[in-house]
């Protein structure tokens, strides 16, 4: 049974809109293809969807470079479009997040034009963040900040000012400071609310200030999308929770018009869960990404731990938590697990699955990413020529590169474009699908009961039907294991146990399990698997 805040327990599903399912047949996933497969969504159980950005954009960072906040890109639909897909998914009960971009702009947004033509010290480049050069003639950047994608983190203008991007030349950063900045996306929230929406989540939340007096960095190189190497100067200011305060005013007042609740989640990279739960404060954001799980090696005291301090830095403030495994910007969880193999066997798949059971026994919320619920791997043999990803790009480098995530979804059929896209002839996905994504395909998913498939839709309907687990009543309890078992109490007797090491081991608690990642035989736990059992402890 839900709690009165439904976002507490919430799981929500991360549609990544070019890789979904193509309406068009030009090999690019659009807002059609998400109302198509909302329907599967709802079978397999979520309470929501986030939906990648699909705004009007050169597309040099897939949409994260927004050039007008208000609209759909041609690319992707119409506003019309997006009505009926919102309609669609209020009939079926499903959730809508959009993503909003408030870090950074695409260089072809109208005001970073006007910012462009305009003089030095104007009004126009005062909304971003425009500085002088050092050096004798100006040719040296403001100061040795580095970009996150790689690089220096300004641009030379042809007036011979620099401008700031903590991301790509293409994505200039505002400057929150201006009073139009924080005006102007009150605006954007109320025009997307007013279209229905159940909320947002917010890209880059602990960003947006930048220190005022723009100083040289002590860690010039720091990649702020590592939670331990922030660089503090153009992260986690203090001044960013006032807008979150404001924006979740914003949210309370069209609650308040017809009891609808709508959601803010941040992307919030910070080095502590203490840091962390300052985003989450009663009147900031509702629900702030907590990364450690996804981060944490494949080890149960590592996972003890991070859960250990999330419980108590976190949830012990009365916020709730919200985890990830997996989402468009990380390797995909089969694969960072081990070496996948052929039809969704093998080591890594074994832990994917087990791993997936116990985020969803954990208190909270929970979001998956696309792909995840069909076991699939990591897309690593792209050729250079296909990637897309900026990072790539930026340092020639596939160290970071986000493209083998992002490949588009196998539906149905033995041969690309698997029923991604409609049968246009010659019609290429944006991103080669490989072979064996034939294994993969949804069809055959739905088809094998002992699928990732399956095992993601039954864990949600337990949940779903369970007191003990989602929200709960908010607590953990560890239990006393053999080494390498994670054993963890939720509420009057629902026990999860991991196994993870390789070798089986005796199950905490008799029984046969209710639902398990693996064959368990009651009584064990072999190893590499997790299981839930409804105990009298």
């Amino acid at each position: 049974m839900k709690r009165h805040h439904w976002w507490r327990d919430a799981v929500i599903y991360q549609v990544y809109v070019r890789s979904f399912l193509d309406s068009t047949g030009d090999g690019v996933g659009d807002l059609a293809g998400v109302r198509t497969g909302l329907p599967y969504l709802k079978k397999l159980g979520v309470d929501g969807v986030w939906l990648s950005p699909f705004y009007p954009s050169p597309q040099h960072d897939h949409g994260y470079d927004v050039a007008d906040y208000r609209d759909v890109d041609p690319l992707f639909g119409d506003l019309a479009e997006f009505d009926l897909l919102m309609a669609d998914a209020r009939r079926l009960g499903l959730k809508i997040l959009l993503d909003v971009v408030p870090n950074h702009c695409s260089s072809e947004h109208p005001w970073f034009r006007a910012a462009l033509a305009a003089p030095a010290g104007s009004q126009e480049r005062a909304r971003f963040h425009f500085a002088e050069g050092r050096g004798p003639d100006g040719a040296e950047p403001p100061n040795n900040w580095h970009a996150m994608f790689g690089g220096p983190a300004w641009t030379r203008t042809d007036d011979g000012q620099w401008y700031l991007h903590m991301f790509t030349p293409e994505q200039p950063d505002w400057n929150w400071r201006h009073p139009e900045i924080p005006a102007e996306f009150e605006e954007v929230l109320r025009f997307w609310l007013d279209r229905g929406v159940d909320g947002f989540r917010i890209d880059v939340a602990a960003g947006l200030f930048k220190h005022p007096e723009l100083p040289d960095s002590d860690d010039p190189e720091a990649d702020a999308r590592t939670r331990d190497s922030v660089n503090p100067l153009a992260w986690n200011q203090p001044e960013v929770h006032e807008v979150w305060r404001r924006w979740r005013a914003v949210c309370e007042e069209y609650t308040a018009r017809d009891g609808r609740e709508r959601l803010l989640v941040g992307e919030v990279s910070v080095p502590t869960a203490r840091e962390h739960a300052a985003y989450v404060r009663p009147d900031e954001l509702h629900q702030a990404f907590f990364f450690d799980l996804l981060g944490a090696p494949w080890d149960a005291d590592a996972f003890r731990k991070v859960v250990s301090e999330a419980m108590r830095d976190i949830a012990g403030t009365g916020s709730t938590l919200t985890w990830v495994l997996n989402n468009h910007d990380q390797v995909r969880t089969v694969t960072r697990y081990g070496e996948p193999a052929p039809g969704g066997s093998g080591l890594g798949a074994a832990r994917a699955r087990a791993a997936a059971l116990l985020m969803l026994a954990l208190p909270g919320a929970a979001y998956i990413y696309q792909g995840e619920e069909l076991g699939l791997p990591e897309v690593v043999d792209l050729p250079d020529d296909v990637l897309t990803d900026p990072v790539f790009h930026r340092t020639g480098s596939r160290a970071r590169v986000r493209d083998g995530c992002r490949v588009p979804l196998p539906w149905s059929g033995q041969a690309s474009p698997f029923g991604f896209t409609t049968g246009v002839e010659g019609v290429r996905t944006w991103l080669p699908q490989p072979d064996y994504f034939a294994e993969y395909a949804t069809e055959r998913a739905l088809a094998d009961t002992r699928s990732f498939w399956h095992l993601y839709r039954d864990g949600l309907q337990l949940r779903a039907s369970l007191p003990q687990l989602g929200d709960g009543d908010g607590t953990l309890r560890w239990l006393d294991t053999e080494p390498g078992v994670l054993a963890f109490t939720r509420g009057d007797g629902l026990v999860c146990a991991v196994n993870f090491s390789t070798a089986p081991t005796t199950a905490p608690v008799p029984g046969t399990p209710l639902l398990a990642s693996g064959p368990c035989p009651a009584g064990e736990l072999p190893g590499s698997t997790a299981a839930w059992w409804l105990a009298d402890l």
